[in-house]
């Protein structure tokens, strides 16, 4: 073989390898959401976050003692959530909402949504339950 051929399939080597490379995922895993449980919580919307690759709810809801615990409830990325018919504008800070979600297993504030509902009576679904 002529040293040319050896450098070109050396060359082609190495861009089959890549053109074959997949981006490793950045996504994480949902494995800390408790998906046997479903939790209801009614509160009062702190701040809506319209971000990738998550958007965020915050909300303040009454605790089992009185004072109002504050939950941070994970979204779906803002494209599926837009074509469920959110938008950057479906909670203001103030709202008051009644939310479903997968709870965190350590117990933690925290959940994965699945329904949201407003006092004005809309729905707003997440991920099918």
């Amino acid at each position: 073989m002529k040293l040319w051929q050896t450098g070109g399939a050396v060359a082609l080597a190495a861009l089959s390898l890549t053109l074959a490379a997949t981006p490793a995922s950045a996504h994480h895993s949902a494995a800390m959401f408790d998906h046997a449980k479903i939790v209801t919580l009614s509160g009062t919307v702190k701040e809506f976050k319209w971000m990738n690759p998550h958007g965020w709810i915050q909300i303040m809801a009454p605790g089992p003692a009185g004072p109002a615990t504050e939950w941070s409830i994970e979204c779906s990325s803002i494209n599926i959530l837009a074509r469920k018919g959110w938008s950057s504008k479906s909670f203001k800070p103030g709202d008051k909402i009644s939310l479903s979600m997968h709870p965190m297993k350590d117990g933690s504030a925290a959940g994965f949504v699945l329904k949201v509902d407003t006092a004005d009576g809309h729905s707003l679904t997440d991920h099918d339950y």
